[in-house]
């Protein structure tokens, strides 16, 4: 009986600790600011396929001329993605559709892209679509700027 006690205890505690490191690591991330949920769908599939299959719930970070994108539940340190302002090429613009409307955000616009020859779909409010397309298009003289 006191050994179920004890394991018991043992595994609230080890849930309680992988919450709190959760919650942690959002904090570091978004520590230095500029930052904005994100969902990503990294080799998306061409326009018009609505399956919702694929969608990472992410937080992005701009740090200069690139984007990190980090995946929420993941306890790794480093981001899982990095975009290069100058290899991000705008293809379109929709709102999501069909079960995507159930894999993504309620408020969320889907922006499909290219990323050094890689189709990708990222998902975010209407708020941080303004942000990134004006982060697009501050990039330095002298770089390319491909916004559809």
């Amino acid at each position: 009986m006191i050994l179920a006690v004890v394991v018991c205890a043992l595994v609230v505690v080890l849930v309680l600790v992988g919450l709190f490191v959760f919650g942690l690591r959002r904090r570091l991330i978004q520590r230095s600011g500029g930052t904005f949920d994100c969902s990503l769908r990294w080799n998306a599939p061409e326009p018009g396929d609505t399956s919702g299959k694929g969608w990472s719930y992410g937080v992005a970070r701009y740090n200069g001329d690139r984007i990190a994108w980090f995946r929420v539940f993941s306890y790794a340190p480093r981001p899982r993605r990095v975009l290069e302002r100058s290899a991000i090429e705008v293809v379109d613009r929709r709102a999501p559709d069909g079960e995507e409307e159930l894999a993504l955000l309620s408020d969320a616009i889907v922006l499909g892209c290219t990323h050094e020859g890689t189709r990708i779909e990222l998902a975010m409010s209407e708020d941080a679509l303004t942000g990134f397309l004006a982060w697009l298009e501050a990039a330095p003289p002298g770089q390319r700027v491909n916004v559809a």
